[in-house]
């Protein structure tokens, strides 16, 4: 009965480190891979061992589609007002322009431009 147990403890152990020490595959595109109705949203201005930087121009109207990030940081060149869908819900959100942000760990999200006049974004993802 013992060995048993200590085979099933050694098994639980194998399980709990291959779920948790693997990174998890994405089945979504990254942000220069998404776009809008066919069309890309993003153009790569640096692509290197280090970050890649990513600028993103959304028209009134455009959004882009459901994406996923890894740890980023992000500065809104031309500011707006999106509708954001992401895993928490969906709400509308303004950015300023010169605001900026930062993800430690990888998000999902949509979003679309529900202003009336063109953002501009920059992305910069850590590799």
């Amino acid at each position: 009965m013992n060995k048993l147990f200590n085979n099933y403890i050694g098994f639980a152990a194998l399980i709990f480190v291959l779920v948790f020490s693997c990174k998890q595959e994405q089945n979504l595109p990254d942000p220069y891979q998404a776009g809008w109705n066919g069309e890309k949203v993003c153009e790569v201005l640096e692509d290197n061992d280090y970050l890649r930087v990513l600028k993103c121009t959304f028209p009134a109207g455009v959004g882009h589609e459901k994406h996923y990030h890894e740890p980023h940081f992000g500065y809104a060149l031309v500011g707006g007002t999106f509708k954001l869908e992401e895993a928490t819900g969906t709400r509308e959100v303004s950015f300023p322009t010169g605001y900026s942000w930062s993800k430690d760990e990888v998000s999902e999200h949509q979003v679309l431009n529900v202003g009336d006049s063109a953002s501009v974004f920059l992305i910069i993802e850590y590799k």
